[in-house]
């Protein structure tokens, strides 16, 4: 009886697996969950104007973790947009190579994909893959006061700002929904988005200006509802 009785949940639940979460065209997915945004970050050296000059290696950007909102509407069986918006994300800015804190940053990376469900009319798991535009708005900066004190330092700079330019490039994303029954389901998704900047650090004795890579990836683990 207990063999017979366990058979028959396994059955039970391999038949509601299997007809939980098929995607049909007109279905709405909302998702949310943790996501971080890992920087994979490159640089150009900063060049102060002393004498002679002061080369700095760079930049380097921290991770950071928000709530991610993540809607989706399939337009067929197979094809859907998707939007990840996520609360603002806050990144504090360091100089490579030394004990300099140079400041922070927050930013808004809004990504538009189209993507591809290849079992978006069958039930069960559903992975998908993604192309998309990215559009970075990068606000509030913040040079620190230990970027002050250095530069009052070695150039007699009484003021300081930093800067960084909007961002807009492409992305590229993977990522699964794992049915938990016919509505919700857990999340798992990566991307990876080209934002590329120019930051400016400006003094009162003059501005200078460099190249950083942002690149990250961008991972999101959560939940997933289809309405």
């Amino acid at each position: 009886m207990k063999k017979a009785a366990s058979l028959a949940l396994a059955v039970s639940l391999a038949s509601g697996s299997m007809f939980a979460q098929a995607y049909q065209a007109g279905d709405l997915i909302l998702r949310l969950g943790a996501t971080t945004v890992s920087p994979n970050d490159d640089s150009d050296n900063i060049t102060l104007p002393t004498d002679p000059a002061t080369v700095l290696r760079g930049v380097e950007v921290d991770d950071d973790t928000q709530l991610g909102i993540i809607p989706a509407m399939m337009v067929t069986d197979h094809l859907g947009f998707e939007l990840l918006l996520a609360t603002p994300f806050e990144h504090d800015v360091t100089v490579k190579g030394a004990p300099l804190d140079a400041g922070s940053i927050k930013h808004l990376p809004p990504t538009l994909s189209l993507q591809w469900y290849p079992r978006g009319n069958s039930s069960g798991w559903q992975p998908y893959i993604g192309v998309g535009l990215n559009y970075t708005f990068i606000y509030d900066e913040d040079a620190s006061s230990d970027l002050k004190n250095a530069l009052g330092e070695l150039l007699g700079a009484e003021k300081v700002d930093l800067s960084l330019q909007d961002s807009f490039g492409l992305s590229g994303q993977v990522g699964v929904d794992i049915p938990l029954n016919e509505n919700w389901a857990l999340n798992a998704g990566v991307w990876y988005i080209d934002i590329d900047t120019e930051a400016r650090i400006k003094t009162d004795i003059g501005s200078v200006k460099f190249d950083v890579d942002i690149d990250p990836w961008v991972y999101n683990f959560g939940i997933a509802y289809k309405f």
